[in-house]
Order: C-alpha cells, then structure tokens, then sequence
C-alpha cells in the first residue's frame, strides 16, 4: 500500500465526518462506565454528533495490545481517549508528549491525538480538586490519611497537595508503592509534606480527613478500607468511587455525622475538562452532573 493511500486511510476528515466527535476510553472491565452518556450527550449540547467506544483491554490482550488500540484509534480518526485503570501509567511509553501535570505525576487519563502526535494529560488530580473545593470548602487539611496510591490515588495525591495539605500519609497493601508516591511528591513539595504511614491506624486517630483511592468499597468489592470503629464524628471523609454513589465508608461516616463527598464529582469534572481536551470546547461541569445523573437512573 503506498504511503498516500496510508494517509488518505488515517485522514480525520475520511473517517470522521465532520461534526462527529469520535473518543473512548481504554481500560478493563469498563461496561459500567458513564463516560459514554456524558461524553456523547455533551456532544450533542454542542451541536456535535458524538460518538464514544468503550476499549476493554481484556478482550483484545491486555496492556500488551496498547501500541495496538492507540494505533487504531489514531488511523480511525479519534479525537482522542480516555484512559483507565490499569493503564493509566502503563501508556505513558507509548505517547509524545505530556502535559506539566501528567509528567508530574507520570499517569495518564486522557490522551489526545492532535498534528500526527499522541499528548497525554491528567484530567483526574484537577478533577478532584475542583470537586474537593466545591464539596469541602473549610476543610481543616493539617493532616490527611488516603489509601491508595494507585493511578487514581496518584492523581488524588498530588490534588491534595496542591490543595494545601500540610501532611499527607499514604497507606497501601503495596508498600512499595506508597513509598514511591512519597518520594516522588515529596521530591515535588518537600520530604515533611508526604510520606508513608507506619501504623495505618495512629494515623487515621491524628488526622483531620480520610480519602478512600482503592477499589474497597465497590460493588465488586464490598466493605471498606480500614475497620469501622476507626472513624470518628470528627473527621472528613472524602471518596472517590462512584458505583455505588455510598459506599459503606460513606454510610457509616453520614451515620456518625462526618463531613463526606462522594465520588461523583471527581468524575463529573474530570470528564468536563477532557471533553474540552477533545472539542476545543469548553464542558459544562452542571450540565454534565446532569448528564451523570442520569445514566445511573434504572431504566
């Protein structure tokens, strides 16, 4: 095949028609997401048609098959796609550039195919952010627990930081994990601002709030992530979780009277900022937790 028939084949305008907004996200075990209703819905908000493809890595093999979908996606004129767990730090090699935010915290989220090149970004720390400052304004942030420090927990990590946390302790099953994001933001905003917690529940006594960034809690894994008679009236609870919208860390925090935020407003907002990543548009974070609300409707 001649390498005019490549580009003609590869060419947005060819297979995108224009109007179509084509994006999707890149992940596993994503049939739950609501990312398409929000995306393809505000899509049509914009007088665009949108069009949003769920990639489960599982089904075409795994992080392996990465270059692969990135590969298709580019050649079938997508915008651009978001990235979840668990290849939001393992598709870092395969772009050309990243955002200050997204080599800050070496993951990625949302990927944009723009001029023939692969740039990623981080819409998930800015998502919280924007959702801690909406949901928790006040909040006494001197000392704060998360557990885990996965890709989303990175995210949430650095979010925390920029929001002002003056110590952060990071606990996870993988200790060496949580001692890697210590060093990488304490390399960022200092050694005394960060680090791991030696005794997961002297820490939750001496803190002012607790973030939820591992999947307990999930239909898929019921529970919480620490045991319940830790929790006291006194702190904050923040989740990042969205199925269910309480998970049993937030009902037991509601019942005991604590400050809570769930996990839906990281999404909304996130997704606001990568829409406008795709588009060149601006999202609407209202009209969006609109659009949130809706997909989780039953039928």
């Amino acid at each position: 095949m001649s390498s005019a028939v490549k580009d003609r084949i590869a060419d947005p305008d060819i297979v995108r028609p224009s109007g179509t907004l084509l994006t999707g996200l890149i992940g596993a075990q994503i049939g739950a997401s609501r990312q398409p209703v929000i995306h393809m819905s505000e899509a049509r908000a914009h007088g665009l048609v949108g069009i949003y493809r769920l990639i489960d890595i599982d089904r075409v093999g795994g992080i392996p098959a990465l270059p692969r979908i990135l590969g298709f996606c580019e050649a079938a004129g997508f915008a651009g796609v978001n990235v979840t767990y668990p290849c939001k730090q393992a598709v870092v090699p395969y772009l050309d550039e990243l955002s200050e935010h997204a080599r800050a915290l070496d993951s990625v989220n949302t990927v944009v195919f723009k001029d023939g090149k692969r740039i990623g970004h981080n819409t998930d720390w800015s998502g919280y952010a924007e959702a801690f400052r909406a949901g928790m304004s006040g909040a006494k942030l001197d000392k704060v627990v998360q557990f885990g420090a996965g890709g989303a927990g990175v995210a949430v990590a650095y979010a925390l930081l920029m929001l002002g946390a003056r110590r952060l302790d990071v606990v996870d099953t993988d200790p060496a994990r949580a001692a890697a994001s210590a060093r990488r933001f304490g390399d960022l905003f200092g050694p005394d601002r960060i680090g791991v917690a030696e005794d997961a529940h002297a820490a939750v006594a001496a803190a002012d709030g607790i973030v939820n960034c591992t999947p307990v809690g999930m239909d898929k894994f019921p529970g919480m992530p620490f045991p319940a008679e830790w929790l006291s009236s006194r702190h904050w609870v923040s989740e990042i979780i969205y199925f269910p919208i309480e998970t049993a860390l937030l009902r037991h925090a509601r019942a005991l009277g604590c400050r809570t935020i769930d996990g839906s407003g990281m999404n909304v907002h996130q997704a606001a900022e990568a829409f406008g990543l795709f588009s060149g548009r601006t999202g609407d974070p209202a009209r969006i937790r609109r659009f949130f609300d809706e997909a989780g409707r039953p039928a």
